[in-house]
């Protein structure tokens, strides 16, 4: 008996291989967020990380959260707006006037010494949970996907985008991932711009060593040479699992 082939519209052909494969994938993005995880928390467990909070003496007051939103740099302060213009009267409302008045700065003038346990308090909350996903993918994950696709970057390089805008910002300062970027820009082309993909995420990581070493803080830049660049090295651009890196000399495994 002949078997009857199967007539698959051309339509739903494109849609089939249209599934997404960059860092936005639901499976990626959760590893995305183990990876920066690791770094920021010495955690794979990303989700225990909503109440987190303290001054690491960086210079930007209270780092705090799932992404390291901080009192100085202003993403928190836009975080605890969202939360309080979705739920208002919640428990870190009354810190506003003083999160606008301590943004660009280390001070704590205001927030102390009740702000550490409220914040922890309002972290029990779904709402607060949800403002900081919301604010985390708004402010950082959703531009480092849209350039990496744009350059012409697959999963990894998006990843190191996304990485650098935790860290650095997505401002234009001499740190800052723009010009990150643009340091890498004038050693390699992107993809996009038809060069080859693992020379210019070589010089993007080359570019966020220098900016790290920049700064006192972020000098320790083994979440790119014993992270990131153990994957390039591997050509793992898919970053698919498993994934072994170390950062800070802690061991970490994705299976």
């Amino acid at each position: 008996m002949l078997g009857l082939a199967l007539f698959v519209p051309a339509a739903l052909q494109s849609t089939a291989s249209a599934a997404p494969t960059g860092l936005d994938d639901p499976a990626k993005k959760e590893m995305a967020m183990q990876l920066v995880s690791s770094a920021e928390n010495s955690s794979l467990d990303w989700k225990a990380q909503y109440g987190y909070i303290e001054d690491i003496g960086d210079g930007r007051g209270y780092t705090a959260g799932i992404i390291g939103f901080c009192s100085g740099t202003h993403d928190m302060l836009e975080l605890v707006e969202l939360y309080t213009e979705r739920k208002p009267g919640n428990v870190l409302a009354k810190y506003l006037p003083a999160l606008r008045e301590v943004d660009g700065s280390d001070s704590h003038e205001g927030l102390d010494p009740n702000y550490p346990k409220d914040w922890k308090k309002a972290a029990t909350d779904s709402a607060f949970k949800q403002a900081q996903n919301d604010e985390r993918d708004r402010v950082y994950f959703n531009p480092a996907v849209k350039q990496g696709k744009a350059d012409g970057v697959g999963t990894l390089g998006q990843f190191a985008y996304y990485d650098a805008i935790v860290m650095h910002g997505d401002g234009g300062d001499e740190t800052g991932f723009r010009s990150i970027r643009e340091r890498a820009l004038r050693e390699a082309k992107p993809p996009a711009q038809g060069g080859d993909e693992v020379a210019y995420l070589n010089a993007f990581l080359d570019a966020r060593v220098w900016a790290m070493k920049q700064e006192e803080a972020h000098s320790d830049t083994s979440r790119v040479d014993t992270a990131q660049r153990v994957f390039l090295d591997k050509g793992n651009l898919n970053l698919d699992p498993p994934l072994d890196w170390k950062v800070y000399g802690d061991s970490y495994h994705i299976g």
